[in-house]
């Protein structure tokens, strides 16, 4: 990284508000991607995660992208009023949920999986290439800290 951007550092360098800070300019960068095709970020990352993996569990689904499975409900149900997801029964657990992938949903998978691409570039851009598989590291180990 630069100097400059080292010394933009808030707070004394505390790590979690610059993190913070960090993540809304990047919520910013996502929304002027991802809002152009209709979507909010997390049904981006809903989507995401059923291009990969179609027919989850809502619970496993809502791990997958970081959210509370007692909040999720509503912003499956968006998906599905947007006609991109429908959820059916698990026949092995009359009580569990899967959410599949519609038509629809499946239709925007080029312009979706474009998008990350794009996103992607733009923070490889910012962070220099010896630094990425550092940066990508230490991403991992922030994302396994609440289930150590």
């Amino acid at each position: 990284m630069t100097e400059s951007k080292n010394q933009s550092m808030r707070f004394n360098g505390s790590i979690w508000c610059n993190l913070d800070i960090a993540l809304r300019n990047l919520d910013q960068v996502y929304g002027q991607v991802v809002e152009p095709l209709g979507l909010t970020v997390i049904e981006w990352y809903i989507l995401r995660s059923l291009y990969e993996t179609d027919g989850q569990h809502a619970s496993e689904l809502a791990r997958a992208v970081g959210r509370a499975a007692t909040s999720f409900t509503p912003i499956l149900d968006k998906l599905q009023n947007k006609d991109m997801i429908e959820r059916r029964p698990d026949s092995s657990d009359r009580r569990a949920v899967r959410i599949y992938l519609t038509k629809k949903g499946n239709s925007h998978r080029e312009e979706v999986l474009d998008s990350a691409e794009q996103i992607d570039a733009r923070i490889r851009k910012t962070v220099s290439g010896g630094d990425f598989k550092g940066f990508q590291s230490v991403l991992a180990n922030l994302q396994s800290m609440a289930t150590d």
